[in-house]
């Protein structure tokens, strides 16, 4: 149940009610009301601000969005600020259709204030043609402590391994880089860290400037700007000697293929990938590759991997942004599993694990419907999705076994066959209803008062460095 504007706060009620605009707005956009704008969503807790040709300013507030301006920007205001931005070349690049610009962008209005932000710009076709869609995110300069976070201490406790990848993954705008700039705050302000940390990002968003470091040092180097690309970044870092690598983001064969090979060869590297959850992080890491090679592939991925961590953020009952997680922390007994499993079946090995051996989505959001922190509306999205993927898990492995039957019949005398996947799981999960009934997990959240632990990892215990009356998260 949605709440009423009465509950919401005073940002929310404005946003929702119309009562936040733009001040001042002026009849044509130019240079410095550009400025004055950005300055102004950022101060009214704005995490994106959308400017589009024929259309009104949006800012996007804790995931809602509200038109603040009274009138519609015309194409040649959208193409003045993009100069404003990034130059007089800018424009011809985006109107040629031969990228978009993705770049970071920074306000000094006076010697102490600092407005950083990220900024996309994209061409776009509107009802009179052609147009472009500005995305402008707001960035924090210092990474917030990551107490402030309120991460799960199993995975504190298991964040810094000394070789070896973890992977925070999750769709843009899920806190995917909030998240490892925090962890990377907490490493290098520890008194005896002595770590050199490398990062490798498009754009940079945060900075370390300002961060307490007695014994580490951070480098970060701006890809498209400094460097071509996250390959040619990872391959850098391995002439300077760091302990810790961040690449900002693992896409393509050649980058993750880079990404692993750094890990394997005595370093920890933090890297994110564009992916809904722990099975599909490690099937979209698999699928990249050539089938040829994607046996040989998954073997140095899934035995690189450390820890595989995907976030999302909901609305929480105050109007904030709340962020779940569901994780793995891989040990020897993981990583056999997923390799006996097969290439064919990684998504079913990989669900069944995290239900043994990790904590879902689902896990994670009981728990804070439980604490009040999210509506019995968002647990439900929550519980549906997972039974979705239940359902398409079930549906995979009776593809799997008919393809692999086939194979039986049709293999010479003599040649191994994968063996094949079990049906025993794939019966009751196809015979859900399509409509998932709430009640069970509902009382369920309501019942329990602790979460079950998952399985102990190899790693040391988890210290107590996520006090649960911690701020909520703010990607």
């Amino acid at each position: 149940m949605s709440s009423s504007s009465d509950d919401l706060p005073s940002f929310l009620r404005q946003s929702q009610t119309g009562e936040l605009m733009m001040p001042d707005e002026p009849p044509r956009l130019i240079g410095r009301d550009v400025e004055r704008l950005l300055i102004w969503a950022t101060k009214n807790g704005a995490s994106d601000i959308i400017v589009k040709t024929g259309d009104r300013i949006i800012l996007k507030i804790h995931g809602n969005e509200r038109r603040v301006s009274r009138r519609a920007l015309t194409h040649a205001e959208v193409l003045d600020i993009i100069v404003h931005m990034f130059g007089a070349e800018s424009p011809k690049a985006i109107l040629s259709g031969d990228k978009d610009l993705d770049l970071s962008y920074e306000l000094r209005p006076d010697r102490v204030s600092r407005y950083r932000f990220r900024v996309n710009a994209t061409p776009v076709t509107v009802e009179a043609g052609a147009g472009v869609d500005i995305t402008i995110r707001t960035i924090d300069s210092r990474p917030p402590p990551l107490e402030s976070l309120r991460v799960e201490s199993e995975i504190i406790a298991n964040m810094a391994p000394h070789q070896g990848m973890i992977v925070v993954s999750g769709a843009t705008g899920s806190g995917k880089s909030t998240l490892l700039a925090s962890i990377i705050r907490k490493l290098v302000e520890e008194p005896e860290g002595n770590r050199r940390v490398l990062t490798y990002e498009r754009p940079i968003e945060f900075v370390y400037d300002e961060i307490e470091m007695p014994t580490s040092d951070v480098s970060q180097t701006e890809i498209g700007k400094n460097l071509k690309s996250f390959v040619d970044g990872t391959r850098n870092a391995l002439r300077r000697a760091p302990q810790i690598i961040l690449v900002g983001e693992s896409r393509d064969a050649e980058t993750i293929g880079e990404a692993v090979t750094a890990s394997m060869t005595g370093h920890c590297l933090y890297t994110t990938v564009h992916a809904n959850g722990f099975a599909d992080t490690i099937r979209r890491m698999i699928n990249v590759f050539p089938e040829s090679e994607k046996n040989a592939r998954a073997v140095d991925i899934v035995t690189s991997l450390r820890m595989v961590i995907a976030q999302r953020l909901v609305r929480g009952k105050d109007g904030k942004r709340v962020a779940l997680r569901e994780y793995v922390i891989m040990n020897d007994e993981i990583v056999d599993q997923i390799l006996d499993g097969g290439v064919d079946n990684i998504t079913v090995t990989c669900r069944q694990i995290l239900k043994n051996h990790g904590r879902s989505f689902l896990k994670d959001a009981m728990d804070k419907f439980r604490e009040g922190r999210i509506d019995e509306r968002v647990l439900k999205e929550i519980a549906r999705g997972a039974k979705g993927e239940e359902i398409d898990a079930a549906q995979q492995i009776l593809r799997s076994h008919h393809r692999l039957s086939q194979l039986v019949v049709d293999a010479p005398l003599g040649l191994g066959v994968t063996k094949l996947p079990s049906l025993d799981e794939a019966g009751p999960l196809l015979h859900a209803p399509d409509s998932l009934e709430t009640s069970d997990i509902l009382a369920e959240a309501l019942q329990e008062t602790h979460a079950p632990a998952p399985p102990a990892s190899k790693s040391p215990a988890p210290p107590s460095s996520a006090p649960d009356s911690a701020p909520e998260e703010t990607p």
